[in-house]
């Protein structure tokens, strides 16, 4: 069974390198824009890293998205929605870097799927 850790954390913003100068101020992140998007990655040096998403219809302000290491995304997604919850995104590829996708618990929390294949 492969470990269940989150892996990644998404945190919506209006201004993605702004929220980047906050967050390397107040804790030292490492940040790095993504070329070609408007999306910052941030490194936290142990534990998950993540990203700053912009805020829009999909991911409002306070929407912290959470995603967890699978080894098989379409198997879960469908394990997920099996066990009453609703798929919000079919497996995704993120080119160079792994593969992603999104369901809602029976709560209705969204939470993501990852598998990292290297960059």
């Amino acid at each position: 069974m492969p470990k269940r850790n989150i892996s990644y954390i998404e945190i919506p913003t209006r201004n993605s390198s702004e929220s980047a100068k906050f967050y390397e101020g107040l804790f030292g992140w490492k940040t790095a824009a993504t070329e070609g998007m408007d999306y910052v990655m941030w490194d936290a040096g142990e534990g998950p890293a993540g990203g700053f998403n912009p805020i829009n219809a999909e991911f409002k302000a306070g929407d912290v998205s959470i995603y967890v290491n699978s080894d098989d995304i379409q198997a879960d997604l469908e394990k997920a929605a099996a066990l009453g919850g609703s798929i919000e995104h079919q497996k995704t590829e993120i080119p160079g870097f792994g593969w992603w996708g999104m369901f809602k618990d029976t709560s209705g929390n969204r939470i993501g799927l990852y598998h990292f294949t290297g960059a």
